[in-house]
């Protein structure tokens, strides 16, 4: 049975807490840019002194400011999102004496620690077992279907495999996924699958080229433009498989952000890095559990936008598990330094991998 950690706020009881000064604060005077000296933050959960009481920023993210709202409550802001007048808190130490708190250690535990000086295999590898992860992930799934917010973030590596198709889109029907994240080639080439039964012309389970197969992926997406919106083709294409097909008829929201190599784009494709930073951005903030897989870049970038934890409407504080997984080891432990309880890295073919998870979840 899958039992959330408990968090555990700092002491303030404490002297360094009790006789640390009010956090300081400056107004914003240039649009977009913070003052100096202004405290950048972190996925941890960092709390401010404010007349004589100790904040937590309910919500934060990589390298943002840190704004007191005229509700009296803290905002994380991008700097490039400051307006004029806002208060941003200044100050570079983290350890109460400026009024400044990080606290990277709530959800652990003395039963984590190990004295020993050297180990073996302090990173992850393709030699890791990874057996204990997947019982763990199983169920943490499990509790999250019922009581979280699953985000998907997704390179095109599944559209390229029937069966990874196929066992993403039960995920979807089977109430595993509230959101996915992507980027134009893994709808696209998803939708190739489903009208040509192709990924780039070639057939997705036989792997042989198709005659005339490298305009498909092109094909698929001049037909989504006709039409004028990917729900429209699934309609106008009588569409009845595939990722982006269970999303649609399943009312899962999507995001898919452009690169400067994309074909096309599809129509939902937002083009604008900062815009789609932005919609990412609001779908994370949602997100209880983050699976990235097969994506490099995205993955950095929900990495950076994903704080360790999440602020509960009753106010609990709970961790935000973040999964990472790629058949390239430098890829996986691009992010490892998040925290133990709220990272966990798998070196292994995306494909593979949720094979492995819907049949241990007993949908396939």
């Amino acid at each position: 049975m899958f039992h959330l950690p408990k968090y555990r706020e700092p002491d303030f009881t404490q002297p360094k807490f009790t006789e640390a000064p009010d956090a300081s604060l400056e107004e914003v005077t240039i649009k977009g840019v913070a003052p100096e000296n202004y405290h950048s933050t972190s996925m941890y959960p960092e709390y401010f002194k404010i007349n004589g009481k100790w904040l937590l920023a309910e919500e934060s993210r990589m390298d943002s400011s840190v704004v007191l709202g005229k509700d009296g409550k803290l905002h994380v802001v991008e700097n490039r999102n400051l307006e004029l007048g806002d208060k941003v808190i200044v100050g570079r130490t983290e350890n109460a004496e400026e009024g400044i708190y990080l606290h990277s250690t709530g959800f652990g535990s003395a039963d984590d620690e190990n004295d020993d000086q050297f180990v073996f295999r302090q990173g992850r590898s393709r030699e890791t077992s990874y057996a204990r992860d997947y019982d763990r992930l199983f169920e943490l799934l499990k509790y999250e279907k019922e009581h979280g917010n699953i985000l998907w973030v997704m390179g095109p590596a599944f559209s390229f495999d029937a069966d990874a198709r196929r066992a993403m889109q039960a995920m979807v029907e089977n109430g595993y996924v509230d959101g996915l994240m992507a980027g134009n080639a893994l709808a696209t080439h998803d939708l190739e699958g489903a009208m040509f039964h192709t990924a780039l012309g070639q057939d997705i389970y036989t792997q042989k080229s198709q005659p005339n197969g490298h305009y498909n992926h092109l094909d698929v997406i001049n037909r989504v433009r006709r039409s004028g919106s990917i729900p429209q083709f699934i309609d106008d294409y009588n569409i009845d498989n595939g990722i982006m097909y269970s999303c649609v008829k399943n009312d899962v929201p999507f995001v898919l952000t452009g690169s400067i190599r994309d074909d096309g784009p599809l129509p939902e494709v937002i083009g604008n890095a900062y815009d789609g930073q932005t919609a990412m951005r609001n779908m994370v903030k949602k997100a209880t559990t983050v699976i990235c897989l097969a994506t490099m870049l995205h993955t950095i970038a929900t990495g950076n936008m994903t704080p360790s934890y999440r602020v509960l409407d009753d106010g609990t504080v709970r961790p935000v598990f973040l999964y990472t997984v790629d058949a390239d080891e430098f890829v996986v432990n691009k992010l490892l330094d998040r925290g133990s309880l709220s990272a966990t890295t798998i070196v292994t073919n995306v494909q593979d991998f949720i094979m492995i998870v819907v049949k241990g979840l007993g949908l396939m």
